[in-house]
């Protein structure tokens, strides 16, 4: 590794959440600290690693931040798509009765009259493409996975009926039906994270989210919901800062989307289950962010249909971000037996 030249902060500064200031003051902090501390001389660093550093302090990770100092390397966290899954048990208890504040209690216990945090389909159906991605494996046959896609959205649509389908979705499964419906729906979209954890190349990562989409969701719209989506978090786990992914989905996907804040965008905003007008809103609240519970935060305080905005949040904070164990250890608790064995068999054999 090389020195840390500072004249490189601007590199490093959009990738760690914090301003170039904020990213120089923390830097030499930790330069000096190490060196005083640990090997009496000038420590070293990379950019990459000087990145990981910042995040992990911003996101109050100490111990991480500890060992990325202490092996001047990168530390692999075990991630597995629970970011999609904590948006959508933080988000469930506002979907029919919105909160458009960033102030409430992340799993309740703030003395809100809501209804109590749970998973909804947007858990489950994520956690069948991840079933249905790991039953057909590498390299992806697009007929066998279209094939697998629909038998596990049957398998776990049974076994969760009460998940809070929607009507047209609840209909296919429950008619026994395999074609799609030329769904323009956030279903596809909130649903696709698995696509982006284990794609190699942003190309895999979009006909992925394509043929996960097109089973149900077979419009244009919904098609390319799912895929914008996954093209952010496959940016975010490159380390792509937030303004190349803002400047691919505006070229790709949504290019008059981005013309409102979210203060600008809460007044007005309805309950809407299209991807159109969810997919932008919960990207916004992603790049407005600081941290990952910031992130899911600012997507439950826009308002709507804030289970799956905060679903698809979710996804794109935890590849930019990581979630802080705290976090994840408190949204597990809120799984079953069978979402967690697949979110772990996902992760080992995809995303560490």
């Amino acid at each position: 590794m090389t020195q840390l030249d500072f004249k490189k902060i601007e590199y490093i500064s959009p990738r760690t959440g914090l301003t170039a200031e904020q990213t120089k003051e923390l830097l030499k902090v930790v330069e000096v600290t190490v060196a005083k501390h640990i090997n009496k001389g000038k420590y070293v660093f990379c950019a990459r690693v000087a990145i990981l550093i910042c995040k992990a302090i911003k996101n109050d990770d100490i111990e991480t931040a500890g060992l990325i100092i202490l092996n001047g390397k990168e530390i692999k966290k075990e991630k597995n798509m629970l970011g999609a899954m904590i948006g959508d048990i933080v988000g469930s208890r506002f979907e029919f009765d919105n909160h458009r504040s960033k102030d409430f209690g992340l799993f309740g216990g703030d003395g809100l009259r809501r209804r109590p945090c749970n998973f909804t389909d947007d858990t489950v159906l994520t956690a069948a493409v991840a079933d249905a991605l790991m039953t057909v494996g590498k390299p992806f046959d697009e007929k066998l996975l279209t094939g697998t896609l629909i038998y596990k959205f049957h398998e776990y649509g049974r076994l969760y009926p009460n998940a809070g389908f929607g009507g047209k979705f609840f209909d296919w499964l429950y008619e026994g039906r395999i074609e799609p419906y030329n769904s323009f729906g956030n279903g596809s979209a909130m649903r696709v994270s698995p696509c982006a954890w284990c794609a190699g190349t942003l190309e895999e990562c979009l006909k992925l989210a394509e043929i996960s989409a097109s089973v149900t969701h077979n419009h244009p719209e919904g098609i390319k919901g799912a895929k914008a989506t996954a093209a952010a978090i496959f940016l975010a786990r490159e380390g792509k800062s937030k303004d190349d992914i803002r400047r691919h989905i505006e070229e790709n996907y949504y290019p008059d989307a981005f013309k409102k804040t979210l203060d600008e965008i809460r007044p007005t905003y309805k309950f809407n289950e299209t991807c159109q007008e969810t997919v932008p809103q919960a990207l916004e609240a992603f790049y407005e962010s600081t941290s990952f519970e910031d992130a899911i935060r600012c997507a439950v305080s826009v308002g709507g249909d804030t289970d799956t905005l905060a679903c698809i949040t979710g996804g794109i904070a935890e590849a930019f971000y990581g979630i802080p164990k705290e976090i994840e250890k408190k949204a597990r608790t809120f799984l079953d037996g069978r979402i967690i064995k697949t979110l772990d068999e996902f992760g080992k054999k995809y995303v560490n």
